[in-house]
């Protein structure tokens, strides 16, 4: 969802840096062959997500929800030289398409995917990490969020996808309407563990960035 008029929107992605003619094709194509291609991370957040990766210049990162890949790829751009990326997803179906456009790129052989359950993956990274980015099933965020913060390096920082959830975050909540309400009780968790500091920007459908004290 964006919150700018598609005017504004419009303006702010053309006022921004062009999109790399690799993530163009595999927009196109998630378009064109994928469910649910609204997931992308698309263009504008892709470009944040990217600029941020380059400020940050991790040396380790973890997605937890890998869709088709954009978003990896995305922060692949800031990665360290020797850097690497954990990416993790539970659609079998995605494995191939999203290694095509990881081989494509620069860092085919720094990006490690991994299928399943994220809960039972994340404990056996053993790893501490500089930037997560988390955009997977919004039930279990503040589940990742006490799983990460300990692997979290000093400074590190992480990102939450879709924390206004539509604007569903300041309307009255259906007493059916289990996502909202954690990802309400996931937003209060961010402000108010000491553990982290956060902003919240209202970017596509919202982005959190976390950062480890």
């Amino acid at each position: 969802m964006h919150f700018l008029s598609d005017e504004l929107d419009y303006y702010v992605t053309v006022h921004s840096q062009d999109e790399p003619e690799l993530l163009a094709q595999l927009n196109k194509e998630t378009f064109q062959k994928i469910l649910q291609p609204r997931m992308l991370s698309g263009h504008f957040q892709g470009r944040v997500l990217s600029l941020l990766s380059k400020i940050i210049n991790p040396k380790t990162v973890l997605e937890i929800g890998t869709y088709t890949g954009y978003a990896t790829l995305c922060m692949a751009e800031g990665l360290d030289e020797n850097g690497t990326i954990d990416t993790i997803d539970i659609e079998e179906e995605l494995v191939d398409f999203q290694r095509k456009y990881f081989d494509k790129s620069s860092w085919g052989n720094q990006i490690t995917q991994h299928l399943g359950d994220a809960l039972k993956i994340i404990p056996n990274l053993n790893k501490k990490y500089d930037l997560v980015f988390i955009d997977a099933d919004k039930e279990n965020y503040i589940n990742y969020f006490h799983l990460i913060v300990p692997m979290m390096n000093k400074g590190g920082i992480i990102l939450s996808d879709n924390v206004l959830w539509s604007g569903k975050v300041i309307e009255e909540v259906k007493a059916n309407d289990v996502t909202t309400k954690i990802l309400l009780e996931y937003n209060k968790l961010l402000k108010e563990d000491s553990r982290v500091e956060t902003v919240l920007l209202p970017i596509r459908d919202g982005l959190t960035v976390s950062r480890k004290l």
